[in-house]
């Protein structure tokens, strides 16, 4: 899955910046309605870290039966929270 793809096609852009307010909070409703409709783990990890990077992911435990994805999710919200750091 390709970042700017994944927001071309919720967002209609891949400026965030530039989505007024309602279009984001649709389009972030059609991402977790997508997301629980997808079974392809491979296509619902990724649509599950769009929804994380925007603030609107389910739970872990919720989100993923598989152990190793729950795990790998783990991985990734440690990766971001290290790439917050240091920038300011």
């Amino acid at each position: 899955m390709d970042l700017d793809d994944l927001l071309q096609r919720y967002f209609g852009s891949a400026d965030l910046g530039s989505v007024p307010p309602g279009a984001l909070a649709a389009g972030i409703e059609k991402i977790q309605v997508d997301f629980g409709l997808e079974r392809d783990r491979a296509k619902r990890f990724g649509l599950w870290c769009l929804l994380y990077l925007l603030d609107a992911s389910p739970d872990l435990d919720v989100a993923f039966t598989e152990a190793d994805d729950r795990d790998a999710a783990r991985n990734f919200m440690d990766l971001v929270a290290a790439g917050g750091q240091g920038q300011e």
